[in-house]
């Protein structure tokens, strides 16, 4: 007793987990480590991967995550049987390991799993079979709002057994009174692919609300007060969003904290630069005019001044940067995920010209730096996937934009790229560990063209 009461001590803020423990499930592969160690070893390795491109003094403290109860959604894979299914993991022999104990779901997700199994018992649904190729229910993908509500969502190989579930629908509603959108994805082909294309709704309701609460943050990081601000975001079927809804309100107020900062101080002196050599009283020289310089948080209407947000999802960054005086455009691959984007830009009021987003390549930037026939933006922040920006950069690196907000999950990828725009200075960068217990994380760097 004495052994384990030291064991959990050295742990301080690690979490238990039997299935870790028990080498079941290896997704956490730091969980013995306590988070404050693991904040440090992965801000070194960060560090060390982008050292050619950032210097120390440009990193602020890493934004912690709490260690469990993070995750906002569950992608389980099914196996087992339909009177005894199983949810969590499942290799390609068909063994299946349960994972509605994970201690890494918001408690929201963990009490609908229960529920869940036993719905499938109920509706007969059966589980697929990755040796047989035969069964028709693939996975169970759960997402939570910080206001309780949930999507669930039954991937299936066919249409088959889509009457069950939708014959059984009005009982798991009931018995989970949270739940807001049900559908049923199709996703065909025997391969390691998690959804398909064709989603059928079954619930009234087709998109969940996504609120997140954006703490007031400084330039330097810091807290600035107890006061936080709501993001209203939207979210469809098969549209991206984080899983650490704290984390990702965290990542939001600092590019709306860098962005303020900028215009409130630096780009005021910029323009005055500008506007005695280019002697008019134009554009910069209205900007050098304005009120505020010198805060971290000043509410400047800079009027004509335009934000892009590239591989924009259902609008986050698009949405917490806007504000008076500033045109806000977002791109996004995803259809589903810009109609999202649009329903929580008309909640807060915001409509076109001031905010618009459009559904389309956001790779797409021209040498000119125009895309869509837009003339290229006072701030451009992009926000890709794992594999970055690609020939994107290049694009940027030739586009005269003065400065860019990147947000990346790979710090590899992130290094590429920045050694493609080299004319691009690193003014700020921050980690947030949106995964914690895990080697990966994310990094928003401000680049500012000299």
């Amino acid at each position: 007793m004495q052994l384990r009461a030291a064991y959990q001590a050295c742990r301080l803020v690690t979490v238990l987990c039997q299935l870790h423990d028990a080498s079941l499930c290896r997704s956490c592969p730091n969980l013995d480590l306590p988070l404050t160690q693991q904040l440090q070893l992965k801000q070194s390795a960060v560090q060390a991967t982008l050292a050619g491109q950032v210097e120390t003094a440009a990193w602020l403290e890493p934004f912690a995550s709490a260690p469990s109860h993070f995750r906002n959604k569950a992608k389980l894979a099914v196996s087992g049987t339909t009177h005894a299914p199983v949810l969590g993991l499942v290799d390609r022999f068909d063994n299946g390991t349960d994972l509605t104990s994970c201690p890494l779901h918001v408690n929201e997700i963990k009490a609908a799993l229960v529920p869940l199994t036993r719905a499938i018992t109920r509706m007969g649904l059966h589980p697929y079979s990755i040796v047989k190729r035969r069964g028709e229910l693939k996975h169970v993908l759960i997402t939570a709002s910080a206001n309780g509500q949930l999507m669930v969502r039954f991937v299936l190989r066919s249409t088959a057994q889509l009457p069950a579930i939708r014959k059984g629908a009005p009982r798991l509603q009931s018995e989970l009174p949270g739940l807001r959108v049900l559908s049923v994805n199709i996703q065909p082909r025997p391969a390691a692919i998690l959804e398909g294309e064709r989603e059928i709704i079954l619930s009234q309701d087709s998109t969940l609300d996504m609120p997140l609460y954006l703490p007031e943050l400084g330039a330097d990081g810091v807290v600035v007060n107890n006061k936080k601000s709501v993001l209203p975001l939207v979210l469809p079927p098969q549209s991206f969003f984080q899983t650490n809804s704290d984390v990702a309100a965290g990542l939001y107020a600092q590019a709306r904290a860098w962005a303020r900062d900028y215009a409130g101080g630096e780009a005021r002196a910029l323009a005055s630069v500008e506007a005695e050599r280019e002697g008019s009283g134009g554009k910069a020289g209205a900007l050098a005019g304005q009120p505020g310089a010198g805060g971290a948080h000043p509410e400047v209407a800079q009027n004509n001044q335009s934000i892009w947000d590239l591989y924009c999802g259902v609008g986050g960054f698009a949405l917490a940067l806007a504000r008076p005086g500033v045109q806000v455009l977002g791109v996004e691959v995803s259809a589903p995920a810009i109609d999202g984007a649009r329903a929580a830009a008309a909640q807060l009021g915001l409509t076109s010209p001031q905010v618009r987003f459009e559904a389309g390549d956001a790779s797409v930037l021209d040498a000119s730096g125009q895309v869509y026939g837009h003339d290229k933006p006072d701030l451009l922040v992009v926000n890709p996937p794992r594999r970055g920006i690609g020939e994107l950069a290049a694009s940027i690196e030739g586009s005269g934009i003065k400065r860019v907000l990147y947000s990346s999950c790979n710090p590899a990828s992130l290094a590429k790229d920045l050694e493609v725009m080299s004319s691009y200075r690193v003014r700020r960068a921050r980690l947030f560990d949106m995964f914690p217990n895990t080697n990966h994380a994310e990094v928003l760097v401000e680049l500012i063209n000299n």
